[in-house]
């Protein structure tokens, strides 16, 4: 289903991006499902390189039909992951982004396989994508990181929904405020690290306690921003 393009992006964009539906739908039909804007995602996300932005559209498309084999993940596929408390998402920052607020020491790691919190992952990014505003493709998070122990460290986990979120929702995040981050979490980080896109990369902001008050009340209007965090938005 294409979308219509207003005033968004150039011509020549829009061009590579009937060029990307024409390769990717002659291999995989499944992809007439999918939004323009969709594809100029995942062309952006390959610096518009056609031939590697349709082997990504294509894993995606394969992947979508294992993991939402009925289109969309429901609240009871994933009621024991919600039940965990791990994320909340309300208000928006300034840019019209919807926020989602995670809860690192609310998670622990899986003992064995991580199907349930991958679908709970995916289920999650549905959801916020869920709230976006016409006009923005993009959402923000913070990622409280307070009371972050080595019982909640989890690379596998941590590297699982990477991998989900850079290859099947190319071009989604806008900006990671990591927040009350722990030394020790440091140690962690460095092995995640290199699991993390270029791109991506430039969009983890770790905030010291100090710069907290002030990079978050300029990121987030205070009617919008949680009271936890010295906002006015209740939970």
């Amino acid at each position: 289903m294409d979308s219509s393009h207003g005033g968004e992006g150039d011509a020549a964009e829009w061009k590579k991006v009937a060029e990307l539906r024409a390769v990717v739908e002659a291999q995989d039909p499944a992809a007439k499902e999918e939004d323009d804007f969709a594809l100029r995602r995942f062309l952006r996300a390959r610096d518009h390189n056609i031939c590697k932005a349709s082997a990504m559209l294509l894993k995606y498309l394969a992947w979508k039909r294992v993991a939402k084999p009925r289109g969309t993940i429901t609240d009871e596929e994933v009621r024991d992951e919600i039940a965990k408390g791990r994320v909340n998402m309300q208000g928006f920052d300034r840019l019209g982004r919807p926020m989602a607020y995670l809860y690192g020491a609310r998670h622990f790691p899986a003992p064995r396989e991580l199907d349930d919190f991958k679908r709970y992952v995916a289920y999650l990014l549905d959801k916020i994508c869920t709230r976006l505003p016409v006009g923005q493709e993009k959402f923000a998070a913070v990622i409280d990181m307070k009371g972050w122990g080595y019982a909640n460290c989890d690379i596998r986990g941590y590297v699982a929904a990477l991998e989900i979120m850079q290859s099947y929702y190319p071009e989604r995040l806008g900006r990671v405020f990591m927040i009350h981050v722990p030394y020790m979490f440091m140690a962690a980080w460095k092995i995640v690290y290199p699991f993390i896109d270029e791109k991506t990369k430039k969009k983890f902001v770790f905030v010291t306690n100090k710069d907290l008050d002030a990079m978050l009340r300029d990121a987030i209007d205070e009617s919008q921003l949680l009271e936890e965090y010295g906002g006015k938005l209740k939970l």
